[in-house]
């Protein structure tokens, strides 16, 4: 058992144009990122309660093997640069993901 960030070299969050924002959880190894896919625990469900949204608000969610990553977009809850903007850049919008516990234990 182990954090999300445990397993990642890169966890972040940008814009992904000005309606939506997406997500990137880079493993360290082949072994790391299959061992979180493994776990079940990156799901519509999860993310929704996570990020408070529901599935319509959910654009990409998979995890890409290629790039030993998981993706993930969401649409924005407002629009970039709009007024009472929160993050312009949406580079502060992935924190609950280091919040995320992995069981490893089956």
């Amino acid at each position: 058992m182990s954090w999300l960030r445990d397993y990642a070299k890169v966890i972040r969050s940008k814009n992904s144009g000005p309606f939506e924002i997406t997500f990137d959880v880079i493993f360290k190894s082949e072994a790391d990122y299959q061992l979180v896919q493994r776990s079940g625990i990156l799901t519509q469900e999860s993310i929704c309660s996570l990020f408070e949204v529901s599935p319509a608000d959910i654009v990409t969610l998979m995890f890409f093997e290629p790039a030993l990553a998981f993706k993930l977009t969401l649409k924005r809850s407002w629009e970039q640069g709009s007024v009472n903007e929160r993050d312009t850049f949406g580079a502060q919008q992935h924190a609950p993901l280091l919040g995320v516990w992995i069981d490893t234990n089956d």
